[in-house]
């Protein structure tokens, strides 16, 4: 017989989406013993990905992958909200709460089209919307061309197949879940940077709701939660948007947090890089590093950076 329903978890419908609200329900599973009919995973069009010809930052930003799932938590239709967390805006509503972190799959970006950046052939056209992933490109490679590119996994993949791009970047984890691993090259830290909270998925839930909060506390892994909580807090303390080119990554060793970051002008043609060390869980920190970082850049960079009250 099928067991009680224990949580609804909310989700958006695109298939890398119902990969990750299918992990969580399995991790979910096993932590409380439960057969997979005890976690209801509950679908939503995302906003987000209704529109699919413009760039997210001139359409709403982040807020359009979470808005509706937001609704039905305030409603009480779902338990909770399984989202990519690199998609989740810095500043949440006082009633949510990340309530866990799965653990951390590969946060890398991965270049379909060329071994490397630097083997994209002169005036490569690259498909992105990211500002970051532009941003990147431009700055080691101004002689190329960014092309517009938005769509999930497999309809970036197809617009590079009609070679309507040479190249376009995807994050490493998304390909992983959609078993799509062996696709183009990792790019390795020296020389790339990926998203704040690149491969993390995060669940929340209603702040108040003690019961949900306390069910999805046995899926929280407590080194990625860390690593995600700092690099979402340096870019509230940078006040980054959509729109802001800003690439990071972190390390945690024992109880020691290294958070590296680096900011860009759109056109890639300013960068400035710094590295901060701090205990795992210093809030402060984060906010120190921004300081630092904005106080290097130039104007074509601080441009997109408006301070905390901003973060989107």
């Amino acid at each position: 017989m099928p067991e009680t329903v224990e949580l609804r978890l909310g989700t958006r419908s695109s298939p890398l989406a119902m990969a990750q609200a299918v992990e969580a329900r399995a991790r979910l599973c096993a932590a409380h013993n439960w057969h997979e009919s005890a976690v209801e995973l509950v679908p939503v069009v995302a906003s987000g990905d209704k529109v699919q010809d413009r760039p997210l930052a001139e359409i709403g930003g982040k807020a359009l992958w979470t808005k509706e799932l937001d609704a039905w938590l305030a409603e009480g239709r779902i338990d909770a909200a399984v989202h990519s967390m690199k998609d989740v805006e810095t500043t949440r509503p006082p009633s949510l709460a990340i309530a866990a972190i799965l653990p951390r799959a590969d946060v890398r970006d991965v270049l379909v089209g060329a071994a490397s950046i630097g083997d994209l052939p002169h005036g490569a056209r690259v498909g992105t919307s990211a500002p970051r992933r532009a941003a990147q490109v431009l700055h080691a490679r101004p002689d190329c061309t960014i092309v517009p590119f938005r769509g999930n996994v497999a309809t970036r993949l197809a617009k590079l197949e009609a070679r309507e791009a040479d190249a376009t970047l995807l994050a490493a984890a998304g390909l992983g879940r959609l078993g799509e691993s062996a696709v183009g090259t990792p790019l390795d830290y020296d020389q790339w940077l990926p998203a704040p909270a690149q491969g993390a998925i995060g669940v929340e839930c209603n702040a108040s709701d003690e019961r949900t909060r306390a069910l999805l506390a046995a899926v929280d892994d407590a080194a990625s939660h860390v690593q995600v909580m700092a690099e979402r807090a340096l870019l509230a303390a940078l006040g980054g948007t959509c729109h802001s080119p800003i690439a990071m990554v972190s390390h945690l060793a024992g109880d020691r947090l290294t958070l590296r970051a680096a900011l860009f002008s759109p056109d890639g043609t300013e960068r400035v890089e710094s590295t901060a060390v701090f205990a795992a869980g210093d809030t402060d920190a984060p906010r120190t590093l921004a300081r630092d970082l904005l106080a290097e850049a130039g104007p074509a960079i601080t441009a997109h950076f408006h301070g905390p009250e901003s973060a989107t």
